[in-house]
């Protein structure tokens, strides 16, 4: 019973962190990544499609993004996805591949940038500490139930709160390489 609590919330704790990495990548630095249009979704054939599944999306240096469609007569729907999506750059095409420039960031929207990622993993720790009051709450009602002992509750408490610490140790992580990422001119 212990363990399937336990696996459940490390399950709750992984998914919300692997949403929190898909945001974080989804922040501009000034770098070319192919995450920053990773959520662009294109009308192709009446179907709202991500960008990735109807072409490449490859980094050229460190600065520029190049989208090669596989079908070279959806490039004005790609372009105008990626102005509809709003993520701060204008398109470029040459008839064949589509590229995206990603110019460098001022000093005050990397300052913005940095608090919204931080707000945005202060989110996630509170998720994950939340997932870990369930799963405790869960423990306690059991051992109330007298299913488990008081040591099997204690030791399930701090697996559990061995758990949390290594996620948020891992979101902090996580938020300080992004944070370096975001002051690097």
């Amino acid at each position: 019973m212990i363990e399937t609590i336990i696996a459940k919330a490390e399950e709750k704790m992984k998914t919300s962190f692997d949403i929190l990495k898909r945001d974080l990548g989804g922040i501009r630095t000034g770098r070319a990544n192919p995450a920053l249009v990773e959520h662009v979704r294109v009308d192709y054939n009446g179907v709202s499609t991500p960008l990735n599944h109807i072409g490449n999306v490859s980094v050229s240096g460190t600065n520029l993004l190049v989208i090669q469609p596989w079908d070279p007569n959806i490039l004005s729907l790609i372009e105008k996805a990626i102005m509809k999506a709003n993520i701060g750059i204008n398109p470029t095409s040459d008839g064949s591949v589509i590229r995206l420039v990603i110019p460098p960031l001022s000093e005050e929207r990397r300052t913005e940038l940095t608090k919204m990622m931080r707000r945005m993993t202060e989110e996630n720790k509170v998720a994950i500490r939340n997932v870990r009051r369930d799963a405790m709450e869960e423990l306690k009602k059991l051992e109330k139930n007298k299913d488990i002992s008081q040591d099997d509750l204690k030791r399930g408490e701090a697996r559990l709160q061995k758990l949390t610490d290594s996620f948020i140790s891992t979101i902090d992580d996580l938020e300080n390489t992004k944070a370096s990422e975001l002051k690097q001119v």
